[in-house]
């Protein structure tokens, strides 16, 4: 909310200093799972909302810091889990790692998330597929223009190639193991 809806409703709240930034990130935290860079994005809006009253710039990556070392906020964790829902979701590796990489994970703290993501791909692509009811999940043959359009929804899920194309070319009723 800005300072000037604020204004509109006839109180303007206070511009922030450290301890009201602090109690913006602990109540933050409280309410959503997040990372550490959508943390200090947020705290970042709030003091360009109400401004800062401080002469010293806002101290944000030492707040952030301070909320990561006790626990509150723990990329790592929420990398894991957000993966394991995408996988579970039907989602391929690519795919995870955009949606990690977009919430402000970097590769390394994304790196075991990407490689549970291998070791269940054909799991996961076989997910979107019963979901999408795709190839073998399908309840009619499909026609190659149907065939190509399913190809590419696995791949925008970021299945692999080889992986999309048994699973979209598979006819209905069809088993896709492992190869």
């Amino acid at each position: 909310m800005s300072r000037r809806k604020f204004a509109s409703s006839g109180r303007v709240p206070p511009p922030l200093d450290l301890a009201a930034l602090n109690a913006l990130a602990i109540a933050y935290l409280g309410k959503y799972a997040t990372t550490q860079a959508r943390l200090r994005a947020y705290l970042a809006r709030k003091v360009s909302e109400r401004g800062w009253e401080e002469e010293a710039p806002p101290p944000f990556d030492a707040v952030v810091a301070r909320c990561a070392e006790l626990g509150y906020v723990d990329d790592a964790g929420f990398a894991a889990a957000r993966g394991a829902a995408l996988l579970r979701r039907g989602f391929g590796e690519r795919r995870i790692a955009l949606a990690l990489r977009a919430v402000g994970i970097d590769a390394e703290t994304a790196a075991p998330a990407r490689e549970a993501a291998r070791d269940g791909a054909l799991e996961a692509a076989l997910a979107f597929a019963r979901r999408k009811r795709i190839g073998p999940f399908a309840t009619d043959p499909a026609e190659p223009d149907k065939r190509r359009r399913n190809l590419a929804a696995l791949l925008r899920a970021g299945h692999a190639p080889d992986i999309a194309r048994r699973i979209a070319y598979a006819e209905p009723g069809a088993s896709v193991d492992a190869r």
